[in-house]
């Protein structure tokens, strides 16, 4: 009579682990199901769930993170347990495989070929899912700029209300130590707001430029707060949407003007300050130059400049296949230094760096327990697949922080005036952090 409980070891995923690990030139570092309920791989490892060959197909005709991820989204393929315990597992492979994962031959290849077709994975490519965004034109122009903001942050005001804090703050947040573990992620926020208010050195009447003003996060905070004159510029016509919104119901019109335009249709200048909170991932490459150049001629001499933006390590994607298709397209990251070298090509002088790489692993964190505790409404707001998009982003990004593939820095600049004079003492900065909770 045949044991029931032993596993059949021509099943497809013993097949396929089998063939993976020739690839890898190491064990998986994931247990694998398949869809003919053949399971293999270690006991006490996070469970990869291989709902349909299609998963495979994927893979077969984009293979690497692309690939992957259109499984996910899909929901041909699926992770029981922690994803992010399953994704840090297979990164924790791959830096441990470094440079000596075995290139593949030609019969290696005929060989995933014929597994493949034996399987019944060969066939003709699938469409990528809807979510994945379809820009056209060259990179950086205006009209696909827009196209680009208009793919993630015009989701829906709705869904980023649910999302994000009463701050509708959607960039990293400042967890003071004296907030301790269990600190309310809008307290972070409002710390953050703060922080960069002090070292713009905003007082009452103060012009304040803030590009890339998002819902308005800090837009309302400088001009309620601070008091001070800001003008809001966005890509996004549901953000500008808000901002404006926003504006009259805290009876802010005389302080605040929300323009919906491109940062290179700018036209004021002399600002008394310039603040860029996350935007400058979204400029490009080629056109970065071109925007800090923008920074220092629309702030005054002795005016400051603050740009929080995210970075990479020198060896880490800029941000990736997955985020370039489906969350951000065309985004361009790079590591700090290069970014500080722009700004002084441009003719700011760089004041102050601050790192802020652990703060944003809590601040994704908070979005993604909020995602998870509320998962049945976010799926009734925007669909299951835009929900697992989410869900692998929050948590792909979170961890990408935790293990320093990718950072986030406040850096703060000033324009000098003719006599090389700054404004800027920096024995003020004892002050910036005094009392942010």
């Amino acid at each position: 009579m045949t044991d029931l409980r032993t596993p059949v070891r021509t099943g497809a995923a013993h097949r396929l682990a089998a063939l993976v690990e020739d690839v890898l030139g190491a064990p998986l570092p994931v247990r694998l199901r398949a869809w003919d309920g053949s399971e293999t791989g270690p006991f006490d490892a996070p469970v990869v769930v291989l709902r349909s060959r299609r998963a495979l197909r994927r893979l077969l005709w984009q293979p690497g993170e692309l690939g992957l991820a259109q499984a996910y989204i899909t929901g041909e393929l699926d992770v029981e347990g922690d994803l992010a315990e399953g994704l840090r597992a297979v990164w924790a492979s791959a830096r441990e495989r470094g440079a000596h994962t075995p290139r593949l031959t030609l019969a290696d290849r005929a060989r995933a070929v014929g597994e493949a077709a034996r399987l019944g994975v060969v066939g003709p490519r699938l469409p990528a899912p809807a979510t994945e965004a379809r820009l056209r034109g060259a990179r950086h122009t205006k009209a696909r700029d827009r196209a680009a903001i208009s793919h993630h942050y015009d989701l829906s005001n709705d869904f980023y209300r649910l999302l994000l804090d009463d701050t509708m703050a959607y960039s990293c947040g400042y967890w003071t130590a004296e907030a301790g573990e269990n600190a309310d992620p809008a307290d972070a926020q409002r710390a953050k707001l703060e922080l960069i208010c002090r070292k713009l050195g905003l007082t009452a009447g103060s012009r304040l430029l803030d590009i890339g003003c998002g819902w308005g996060s800090l837009t309302l905070y400088a001009a309620e707060r601070h008091k001070a004159h800001v003008t809001a510029v966005t890509l996004a016509r549901e953000q500008a949407a808000y901002v404006r919104e926003q504006v009259r119901e805290r009876g802010l019109e005389d302080r605040v003007e929300v323009v919906c335009q491109d940062y290179r249709d700018i036209s004021g200048s002399a600002y008394d300050a310039v603040a860029t909170v996350e935007m400058g991932e979204h400029v490009g490459d080629d056109e970065y130059p071109a925007f800090a150049a923008a920074l220092h001629r629309m702030v005054r001499p002795e005016g400051r400049v603050l740009v929080q933006q995210m970075s990479r390590g020198a060896a880490a994607p800029g941000g990736g296949a997955f985020i370039e298709a489906y969350i951000a397209p065309d985004m361009h990251m790079r590591p700090l230094g290069d970014t500080v070298a722009l700004l002084e090509a441009a003719g700011l002088e760089v004041r102050s760096a601050e790192s802020m790489r652990e703060h944003y692993v809590r601040t994704v964190a908070a979005w993604h327990r909020t995602l998870e505790s509320r998962w049945d409404e976010f799926v009734a707001l925007v669909g299951t697949e835009t929900a697992r998009v989410w869900r692998l982003y929050l948590v792909g990004g979170a961890l990408a922080f935790e293990e320093g593939r990718m950072g986030v820095d406040q850096i703060l600049s000033v324009r000098r005036d003719r006599k090389g004079t700054s404004g800027l003492d920096l024995s003020e900065a004892a002050d910036w952090y005094r009392d942010l909770v």
